[in-house]
């Protein structure tokens, strides 16, 4: 599946690292141990949404065994970020006006990626690479900006 490193460009490529640890709604198996601490680690909760691109992007480009469940992925409280996010970090960040709207984000995310993959295992490659550079992308990129963006605010806080 090479033609999704065209489409994506060397950037997208340079960003999905496919030796990085699996993490997320990719199968029926039960959840997976979670990556990400209970304190707030903003770092590590990108970490673990970055993991989680890359092991999607493995199965795009076939270098990956593990069958995709659109269904588990629109869940979006599977991954180990929305675990976090509608546990511990709901009670460390729910007060924060960004948070909402990072649930929302993330809940998008996870609706865009699985339909990704359903568009995937129909074989519609120009549509599944249209959201990847769109939606998807939009979605991802607008989580790390309000994780980061609460962040601040956290440290603003207790300053």
């Amino acid at each position: 599946m090479d033609f999704l490193r065209r489409f994506l460009g060397a950037s997208a490529q340079n960003s999905v690292s496919s030796t990085a640890p699996a993490d997320g709604p990719l199968a029926l198996a039960s959840p997976p141990v979670d990556s990400v601490p209970a304190e707030l680690d903003v770092d590590a909760a990108i970490n673990a949404h970055e993991r989680w691109k890359a092991r999607l992007m493995d199965y795009l480009e076939g270098r990956s065994q593990v069958g995709l469940d659109p269904e588990v992925i629109r869940r979006d409280n599977y991954s180990a970020l929305g675990r976090w996010l509608h546990g511990v970090g709901r009670e460390m960040l729910g007060h924060h006006p960004e948070y909402p709207m990072l649930l929302a984000r993330h809940r998008y995310f996870h609706e865009q990626a699985a339909e990704i993959v359903e568009l995937a295992q129909q074989g519609e490659w120009e549509r599944v690479v249209a959201i990847l550079n769109g939606g998807y992308r939009f979605a991802s990129n607008q989580i790390i900006i309000l994780l980061k963006s609460i962040r601040h605010s956290v440290s603003q806080e207790s300053a």
